[in-house]
């Protein structure tokens, strides 16, 4: 064979084969025989080969490219949702009995008697718990749930990128909502007054911000915690947020005060730094759809705390609610700080279990009825159940706690406690229902339940806690059940 046809076939058989007989010279002669047939098999053998590789990788990269199978229901008992949740809920109750004593407290100082427009900010600024602080919660825990803060690097991403969207978002609704109470505050009085407007607008906007922070930071920390020791964020995220908020909230409201030149300058320091968050939290793809798209339910919740608070601005003026102000962010908080961890159960049950959202439900879930919302087979009636057996005896603790205070200058008798604990029980009920339709109802319409849904239910909680105490009296002029509370003389 010539050298230059080494390369291009394969040799696969050698023989000595004895030439024709009469052909002189030829016995010795060596004819190299190239089995083409053995050479097409051992070729067809190779396509094969490569074939199955060929498939073998196919079928790794589908399985590679398939989603993972979604995880495993929540294997939660109802001694186990308890056990998880009583504490971080009695702290969290333990933080509103403070924070009404702080209001019960700063009601009488001159700030709020002279410019009153500032109790319409109370429930609004509140309020942010659950439009900033417990929506933070749900989603970090949902991410956390999901495995998305597993790596160091997509938790700080997280991290970072939330922050900066609360920042955002506390200094326009706290803006929003001073706006709202000179709104409030003028229309029946018809008297504005541009020195309490701007007054107004930085403590709202300087509040709204600090306390955001801060609480920002807590969570964060409760939600890499929960998850080191085994405990579903869940469960005591927004609660903790809950413990806090009330009390910081309300301290830095009536704490932070500014003459009539800083004023003007905190508002336009806060609102001049709001670029700057907007930037950061347009990086973080996860932050940047809430961005653009998570303004309405924060917008409109802070409405209807501002409605709240009017009606708040009106109770404490009222002689037959004298002492009510400590009250306030107890029944609104209990109720708000309850229904929160309904819906960040629920919303991280259907992100791990559910359909992907938005798409199609072969089985459309029907509206559902109190009896499957309370009493179904399923984890979260299961949760349901426990958390409105947890109303009555928090709150009747929580009132044991005021009246050993003193709070309110009022002594508790058994005709209010009977009206204040139907009032809870009902709001509470009434959220729970509410949460399981809304959560459920969001999520087939594409609409993340971890940036909507809580706002719109703790707004409620603040409005239904407000006018629970008010209507009574509007029902029996003669007789309110609040005229039952003995109250104090000084000593």
């Amino acid at each position: 064979m010539r050298p230059e046809e080494r390369g291009e076939y394969e040799l696969t058989e050698v023989t000595s084969v004895a030439d024709r007989s009469g052909e002189p010279g030829d016995e010795d002669r060596e004819i190299v025989v190239i089995d083409c047939r053995a050479n097409a098999k051992g070729q067809r053998e190779e396509d094969a080969l490569l074939e199955n590789a060929s498939q073998s990788n196919e079928s790794d990269d589908i399985s590679t490219d398939q989603s993972p199978e979604p995880p495993a229901p929540l294997k939660e008992t109802s001694f186990s949702i308890g056990l998880q949740v009583v504490l971080p809920f009695l702290l969290a109750g333990f933080g509103t009995v403070a924070a009404g004593m702080v209001l019960d407290i700063v009601q009488h100082w001159t700030v709020f008697t002279e410019v009153t427009e500032v109790f319409i900010l109370v429930p609004a600024l509140l309020g942010l718990k659950g439009n900033l602080e417990m929506t933070l919660a749900s989603r970090l825990s949902t991410a956390a749930n999901v495995g998305q803060m597993d790596s160091a690097k997509d938790m700080w991403k997280m991290i970072v990128g939330n922050l900066a969207l609360i920042q955002v978002q506390a200094t326009v609704v706290g803006f929003l909502a001073s706006i709202a109470a000179v709104i409030f505050g003028w229309i029946p009085e018809g008297n504005f007054r541009l020195g309490h407007a701007i007054l107004l607008c930085a403590s709202s906007v300087a509040t709204a911000f600090i306390a955001s922070l801060i609480l920002g930071i807590i969570m964060i920390g409760v939600i890499i915690a929960a998850r080191k020791v085994g405990i579903n964020p869940d469960n005591v995220a927004t609660p903790i947020a809950a413990s806090l908020g009330d009390l910081i909230t309300l301290s830095l409201l009536a704490g932070i005060k500014f003459n009539d030149y800083a004023n003007p300058l905190v508002c336009a320091v806060f609102v001049a730094m709001t670029p700057l968050w907007v930037l950061i939290a347009r990086r973080i793809p996860s932050t940047r759809e809430v961005l653009y798209s998570g303004w309405e339910p924060v917008i409109i919740a802070m409405a209807i705390s501002s409605v709240g608070g009017l009606i708040l601005d009106k109770t404490v003026s009222n002689p037959n609610f004298a002492g009510m102000a400590v009250f306030t962010p107890v029944i609104n908080g209990v109720g708000g700080n309850l229904v929160a961890v309904q819906a960040s159960r629920i919303s991280t049950y259907l992100h791990m279990n559910g359909i992907p959202m938005g798409e199609p439900d072969p089985n459309p879930r029907k509206c559902p009825t109190p009896c499957t919302s309370f009493f179904g087979s399923h984890v979260n009636s299961r949760s349901a159940r426990v958390l409105f057996l947890l109303v009555a005896p928090g709150h009747l603790v929580f009132l044991y706690t005021i009246n050993s205070m003193q709070g309110g200058h009022t002594t508790l008798t058994s005709t209010f406690i009977a009206f204040y604990m139907a009032a809870a029980l009902l709001q509470v009920l009434i959220l729970l229902y509410l949460a399981d339709w809304m959560v459920h109802w969001m999520w087939s319409r594409g609409m993340n339940p971890d940036n909507f849904s809580i706002p719109y239910l703790t707004a409620l909680g603040d409005l239904l806690g407000t006018e629970h105490r008010k209507q009574p009296e509007q029902r029996n002029c003669t007789v309110s059940p609040f005229k039952h509370l003995n109250h104090r003389t000084a000593e």
